[in-house]
């Protein structure tokens, strides 16, 4: 048999807090991300960039407001 960690209320409230802070990091960088390829694409139209395609969705993130399926 297993030992259980049981978190406190509070504990779990933080946990989640965090959580979703860390998502929107996450977010963040993928947008950061998707706006420098853009500017260099602007800046140097015929050129290719050095990073590859992030438009394929492998790092897209869902946003909020996106219905959740089940």
């Amino acid at each position: 048999m297993t030992n259980r960690v049981s978190y406190a209320p509070q504990d779990f409230q933080k946990m989640c807090k965090q959580a979703e802070r860390d998502h929107e990091s996450k977010k963040l960088v993928v947008l950061m991300e998707r706006v420098k390829r853009q500017i260099a694409e602007r800046e140097n139209p015929g050129h290719l960039g050095e990073t590859p395609s992030t438009e394929s969705g492998l790092l897209r993130l869902p946003s909020r407001s996106a219905p959740f399926e089940r």
